[in-house]
């Protein structure tokens, strides 16, 4: 299944997708893990040192040169070499399943058209565009797609084809407002296969009811094993809290719409 994660920033969307990519190699599948954020910080939230963490895509300017060109572009670019060239292997974040062999999780980093520059936004978003176009219909195994925050990539393709949407939001207005325009605009794009998931919420706590918003499938408490890790580390995985985790991204991925 090839999954995009999508809400306003600082919701805890990179947090998710490291967790769901962590969850599903220990379960024995193999997982793309593509950083589509400005931010950059998938590989870190995953447990990658920031040193081992390749150049984005977006910035390989001679890469776009090579397989896009300048002037006339080449819409269609050869892209199948690359997912290969370019990713790095990321790390378990704690023991696989007893019995089970643990997939291989792999990391894109890609960026997104905001951070190239230097007027290459056209070439750059074609690339960018035409690998994830290979990686969600021609690879095989899982693909987790971390987007920028907001509702701008939406215009650009670089969610056409994937299976699914995981919205994610806090408990605050502006967080669901966000998330209900996401869910809107995806529905739009006849993606509606969509979840919602709510970060740092307390049960007791009411959703109001906004047109475009997607059908609860998880609420995440506040964690104070994540409170603690995230003053002195940027991985998230390997959490005292990691079964309670565990639980709810299974219910997260059946709450899927069929």
């Amino acid at each position: 299944m090839k999954l995009a994660f999508a809400g306003k920033g600082g919701v805890g969307k990179t947090t998710i997708s490291a967790w769901l990519g962590d969850y599903l190699a220990r379960k024995g599948h193999d997982v793309w893990m593509v950083d589509a954020d400005t931010a950059l910080s998938l590989g870190q939230a995953c447990g990658l040192p920031a040193d081992d963490l390749p150049e984005p895509l977006v910035r390989r300017k001679d890469l776009i040169r090579e397989r896009i060109g300048t002037g006339m572009i080449n819409l269609n670019p050869e892209v199948g070499d690359l997912p290969a060239e370019l990713a790095v292997d990321l790390p378990l974040g704690s023991e696989g399943q007893s019995g089970v062999r643990p997939g291989r999780k792999r990391l894109l980093v890609m960026g997104t058209v905001s951070a190239t520059g230097g007027g290459c936004a056209c070439e750059a978003n074609t690339l960018l565009k035409a690998l994830l176009r290979h990686l969600v219909v021609e690879t095989g195994g899982w693909v987790l797609v971390d987007l920028e925050a907001g509702v701008e990539h939406l215009g650009r393709g670089t969610v056409a084809h994937v299976d699914g949407m995981v919205v994610i939001s806090e408990p605050s207005m502006r967080g669901l407002q966000a998330a209900a325009c996401i869910g809107s605009l995806a529905n739009d794009l006849k993606l509606v296969r969509q979840v919602l998931v709510l970060n740092r919420f307390l049960n007791e706590e009411s959703i109001p009811k906004l047109e475009g918003l997607p059908e609860l499938a998880a609420a995440i408490p506040p964690l104070p094993g994540l409170v603690d890790r995230q003053l002195h580390s940027a991985s998230v995985l390997g959490l005292p809290e990691q079964t309670q985790i565990d639980g709810l991204l299974k219910r997260l991925l059946l709450c899927l719409p069929a």
